[in-house]
């Protein structure tokens, strides 16, 4: 089994051609998506038209917290920083595309897909924020704490957009992509924190199974960020266009 991993995508379809671009002339046919499809100032639209050819069905996705906000908003003065812009370029086949995603499934058996967590859509699996805002590597024990009920030899999340891969006790492996297309930002929950990958790239993995064993290769594509990047400060999101700029907010 061969496939790819893409994540946390957030409207960058220019990111996510690239990446696809990459997929295609690697001779992978198969990815799944581990959530956060659209939501940013950049172009959702587009996006969304290309992921629903990808994945009309909505059978190899899972539903981010971002993409959950979407079909919760009750109207657009009232939704978060990175979804009005995000909002105003669905069509409604994009958002009924969305409801059909679940939060979680098992891909061919084998794989087990969430955005951020099996229990939770906000919770970094991988990473911890310390008190001080200081984000690191979560100790192994809280790891496989969050894993217990899923039996699957791979596990895939996204949610940090910080591409990671770790093994547990029992040699399961859980993977995260990292992000295509924003890869740098800064949040409030659970305190103040800075995610910054310090490069532009678009980030995804590939994932090959022989035998029992899978190998994970982490890939990192370049793409035209600077236009991203423009067109982020032309909606007047300046943390948006330092972030595809420069990897680092």
């Amino acid at each position: 089994m061969r496939f790819a991993a893409i994540a946390d995508i957030h409207g960058n379809h220019a990111a996510l051609k690239a990446v696809l671009d990459d997929v295609t002339s690697l001779g992978i046919r198969n990815v799944v998506n581990l959530g956060d499809c659209f939501s940013g100032p950049l172009e959702a639209g587009k996006t969304a038209d290309l992921l629903l050819l990808l994945d009309p069905e909505g059978t190899a996705t899972v539903r981010g917290n971002h993409d959950r906000y979407l079909l919760e908003a009750p109207g657009a003065a009232k939704l978060g920083p990175w979804e009005g812009d995000a909002l105003a370029q669905l069509a409604s086949r994009h958002l009924q595309w969305l409801s059909r995603l679940l939060p979680s499934r098992v891909y061919r058996d084998e794989v087990f897909l969430c955005h951020a967590t099996p229990q939770a859509d906000e919770v970094y699996w991988l990473e911890k924020v310390s008190e001080d805002g200081h984000v690191g590597l979560r100790p192994l024990e809280e790891i496989e704490a969050m894993a217990a009920g899923v039996s699957q030899g791979l596990i895939l999340c996204g949610h940090s957009h910080v591409p990671r891969i770790v093994q547990l006790s029992d040699g399961r492996l859980i993977v995260n992509p990292g992000s295509v297309g924003c890869p740098a930002y800064d949040d409030d929950h659970p305190v103040f924190h800075r995610i910054e990958n310090g490069h532009t790239l678009a980030s995804y993995a590939v994932l090959e199974k022989v035998g029992t064993v899978w190998s994970v290769q982490l890939r990192n594509i370049p793409y035209d960020h600077m236009s991203m990047s423009r067109l982020a400060a032309k909606r007047g999101k300046d943390d948006w266009a330092l972030a595809l700029a420069t990897g680092r907010v």
